[in-house]
Parts: structure tokens; C-alpha cells; sequence
């Protein structure tokens, strides 16, 4: 039985998508957990564009708040603040509900994770 160098390398290529498709976004049941960059937000519309591709909705029920988990108002966020989020996307190609938001003050690193209990 032989195996031939193509197929390994055709199973390596599969698992780096598979690991780095998941670095962005994490995704449990229909749930969305990312941090991003805001490049466009809309109040009256309750509508924001994250990371120049995401679209992001939010109702009464969405909690926006700051780093330290202090309730804060939507007039906070504004183009290119750091946010993370958590929502619920239903459809590829439609907005994603926004659950909880976190105004954060920089791209959070794997390694400051832990300094931010919201993003466990």
C-alpha cells in the first residue's frame, strides 16, 4: 500500500482551512463571538458594519456595554472603536442580531484574553 505525498498534502490543506476559518468568528448553535472594528453604524436604522463586511442588527433586547461590563448607550460606538460582539446569525447573507456588545479599547490578543471575563 502506498501512500503518496499528495494526498497528505491535501489533507494538511483541509485542516489549516478548517483551523483558521474558525479564528474569526467562533460559532456554537447559530452563536456569533467576534471582535472587529466598527467601519459603519447607523442609530436610526440600528444597523453596523463590522470589519468592513459583517452586517450586525440590534433590538431592545441587545446590552451594549464597555470593557469593564458597565452598561453604556449606542451613541458610544463609533467608526473604528474596537467592539466585541456576541449575536445570533440565522442565514449566511443576512445581519446577525446583536445579543451583547462590549466597547473594547484594542484588538484583544489570545494572551489578554483572560483580562476580559466576557470573552471566555
Amino acid at each position: 500500500m502506498k501512500v503518496r505525498c499528495f494526498d497528505k498534502g491535501i489533507v494538511l490543506i483541509v485542516f489549516f482551512v478548517f483551523l483558521f476559518s474558525g479564528l474569526t468568528f467562533a460559532q456554537e448553535k447559530g452563536v456569533v463571538k467576534m471582535q472587529g472594528m466598527v467601519d459603519t453604524i447607523d442609530v436610526v436604522k440600528k444597523m453596523m458594519i463590522i470589519n468592513e463586511e459583517t452586517t450586525f442588527i440590534w433590538d431592545q433586547n441587545t446590552t451594549f456595554r464597555n470593557e469593564k461590563g458597565s452598561t453604556i448607550t449606542v451613541d458610544q460606538f463609533k467608526r473604528n472603536n474596537w467592539v466585541y460582539i456576541e449575536g445570533v446569525g440565522s442565514k449566511k447573507g443576512k445581519p446577525i442580531l446583536i445579543q451583547k456588545i462590549y466597547l473594547i479599547p484594542k484588538r484583544i490578543r489570545a494572551a489578554e484574553k483572560h483580562l476580559y471575563p466576557f470573552m471566555q
